[in-house]
């Protein structure tokens, strides 16, 4: 185990947050994994968010820096903000400024998004998003255990206690189609609006790391031989920085990737629905001309030759495979009855002058 500072109680105090991130780890787990839980993404990041900042805690005192927040700081003498008569130590989206400073490796985004979806799902009760979470929810655990052994040694290892929880893998396609119908059709969608935006604006290596979000396929092992008696459940790992690692793993997900009938997309519109509603709400005259101009240029959606048809603006539009077109959501309406209402946007995105509708609903110059 490293060191944990040369002062006695820099010792304890790192010894008494590094017990409590690792109960609290443990604690999560358990949650997460007990059969009939309703919405087990919520107590899990609540709890994970604990076991995070105590780690961080812990990591900080024995470096000898004190994880609290300063209410002055007057030449040698510093006064500490204080809470119950304690120190107010920093919370975790603090902790992760304070550790990574100016990197952005996948771990940090990992958090940063765990941190703002424990705030926003804290008191609210969607059990629909857990399909749509596992990823994040593993990687976290992951990156967790990673940084407790690379700081605290191996002897603080968590993996021990834990096991890959038991899953009904054969029902599981059918199982996470029904998810996602509920949770298209759900009250979350403005969850789900936050949890597509925050992906969409990280950097392509960063939502491909298992780091920020670990998906897996579960496949059936072959044993070596009769009455074998190697583990039933391995993690592959792979280097990220290594292109020929990167798409050989590729290659593999898409020789077992099963073959999925994308569900009906409840909410979505199709673009001659789009520019009907853009003729209620605007004062000029649209066409299917305008909205063709307007995905192009808020560049919502790639063009039709594209070789990953599926990388849009999830917010706005989404990809149906099954189809082959797009889909536009009512967020997409709203944004463009606000941009396109003036005229000078309108004009700068379809290319052509703003004609305003007479009383019927005519354009006129």
């Amino acid at each position: 185990m490293s060191s944990l500072g040369n002062s006695p109680s820099l010792a304890r105090a790192a010894l008494d947050h590094l017990a409590k991130a690792r109960e609290a780890c443990v604690a999560a787990v358990e949650s997460y994994n007990k059969p009939g839980r309703a919405f087990r993404t919520r107590t899990y990041a609540i709890l994970m968010v604990v076991a995070w900042t105590g780690l961080f805690h812990a990591i900080f005192h024995r470096r000898g820096q004190k994880p609290w927040y300063v209410e002055s700081d007057a030449g040698s003498r510093i006064k500490y903000k204080q809470i119950d008569g304690d120190p107010l130590h920093w919370d975790l989206a603090e902790c992760v400024r304070r550790y990574y400073g100016g990197d952005n490796p996948p771990q940090r985004a990992n958090l940063e998004f765990m941190v703002r979806l424990r705030n926003k799902i804290e008191h609210r009760d969607h059990p629909e998003l857990d399909p749509a979470l596992y990823g994040e929810c593993q990687a976290m655990l992951m990156n967790f255990e990673e940084l407790l052994t690379a700081e605290f040694g191996e002897d603080q290892a968590i993996s021990e206690q834990l096991s890959v929880a038991l899953q009904f893998s054969i029902l599981r396609p059918d199982a996470q189609k029904e998810a996602l119908r509920r949770l298209q059709s759900s009250a979350a969608t403005d969850l789900l609006d936050f949890i597509r935006q925050f992906r969409v604006e990280l950097p392509r290596e960063v939502v491909e790391s298992s780091s920020f979000s670990l998906r897996v396929f579960l496949v059936p092992k072959l044993a070596n031989r009769e009455q074998s008696a190697d583990l039933a459940v391995e993690f592959v790992h792979y280097d990220f920085a290594s292109p020929a690692e990167m798409e050989g793993m590729r290659r593999v997900a898409a020789l077992i990737r099963d073959r999925h009938v994308p569900v009906a997309s409840s909410g979505l519109m199709k673009p001659s629905v789009v520019v009907a509603r853009l003729d209620e709400c605007l004062p000029f005259r649209v066409t299917m001309h305008t909205h063709t101009r307007a995905w192009k240029a808020y560049e919502v959606r790639p063009g039709s030759d594209a070789e990953r048809p599926q990388e849009t603006v999830s917010r706005y539009c989404l990809y149906d495979e099954l189809s082959r077109s797009y889909g536009y959501t009512e967020a997409w309406v709203e944004h463009l009855c606000t941009k396109l209402g003036d005229s000078e946007e309108f004009e700068r995105v379809t290319g052509v002058p703003a004609v305003l509708k007479d009383a019927d609903g005519v354009g006129r110059g």
